[in-house]
């Protein structure tokens, strides 16, 4: 019986270009493919819809969609071994539901075509950042979308990140950032400046986007830190500030002070990020987000992924 396995990494979200559309399309973003966590999942081929695992309401709901849309007459079973924690900011819902398609894909021989996965269980329908991390992993920016399109944005940008950079993961316990209905009306509410816009923009195009093929961690750091704070700004009306919550704001200025060359927030939060130049120095501000958590909260060493997914048939 065949088997497939597929493995799709966390994706930190950084920010959005123009929630308000002043020219025509509307948010655009940027992100990167961590390595941890992740969704781990096998499907083997099944005339009924069965699931063992974390997340099993979720998988059902994605593998009904997958089948609805698509007019496969099909079923699977499904394990799962292991999913990203649920609204963190690490895109656990666009992860798992790209994971079931792929898998059901490539078990009945259907299209794998990032599109045609997103439209299959319904995701990427605001921001495409995390189907294009799904797809290829690194550094990418999307173009945003034109109104009433259900299209994901296109991929404007995919770049590797470097092997040497790597990243300090903190989430705080105990909270969730926006998600479902509240999000979407949270979203409907912001409206940004052309100015506001060009200005972010500008950040990514002249200032981090070189530093990224020039493998200039410090400039990079200092413009993604930059990006975020004024992103941040944009979302403050509904954040209540730059940052999702106090934990997460407190985390973002300690790793600054400590020396990261960049931090930030991961979509709504409340996880967070620095960016730091080795292995060491991550360690060692790992063990000072740890004592500052004071064992409220998840904190990891990672590095970035530029792979995309991993599919193997068992």
């Amino acid at each position: 019986m065949k088997t497939v396995r597929v493995k799709a990494l966390a994706r930190l979200h950084q920010g959005m270009f123009d929630l308000s559309g002043s020219l025509g399309r509307r948010f655009g973003g940027l992100g990167a493919a961590i390595t941890r966590p992740a969704v781990i999942l096998e499907a083997s081929a099944s005339d009924k819809l069965s699931v063992q695992g974390p997340e099993a309401e979720r998988v059902l709901a994605f593998a009904r969609h997958y089948f609805d849309t698509t007019g496969l007459q099909a079923g699977a079973n499904f394990r799962v071994e292991q999913a990203i924690p649920r609204h963190v900011g690490l895109g656990s819902g666009t992860k798992l539901g790209l994971a079931v398609a792929q898998a059901l894909a490539t078990l009945y021989d259907q299209s794998t075509d990032p599109y045609a996965l997103a439209r299959a269980v319904g995701r990427g329908e605001r921001s495409a950042v995390g189907l294009w991390t799904f797809a290829q992993g690194g550094f990418v920016v999307e173009g945003g979308q034109w109104p009433g399109s259900n299209l994901p944005a296109p991929l404007l940008m995919h770049y590797p990140l470097p092997a040497n950079w790597f990243c300090v993961l903190a989430i705080p316990d105990q909270i969730t950032g926006l998600n479902g209905q509240t999000e979407a009306a949270a979203f409907d509410q912001l409206a940004v400046t052309a100015e506001q816009a060009a200005r972010i923009t500008h950040v990514v195009l002249m200032s981090l986007l070189p530093a990224l093929v020039e493998g200039q961690l410090a400039e990079f750091g200092q413009a993604l830190t930059q990006v975020q704070r004024l992103v941040g700004d944009c979302f403050s009306s509904i954040q209540g500030g730059q940052f999702g919550n106090p934990h997460s704001a407190e985390l973002i200025e300690a790793f600054l002070s400590w020396g990261a060359a960049g931090a930030g927030q991961s979509s709504w939060g409340p996880a967070v990020y620095a960016l730091v130049a080795d292995e060491a120095q991550g360690q060692q501000l790992a063990g000072l987000a740890q004592e500052l958590l004071a064992g409220q909260g998840l904190v990891e060493l990672v590095t970035f992924d530029n792979q995309g997914v991993q599919v193997e048939s068992v």
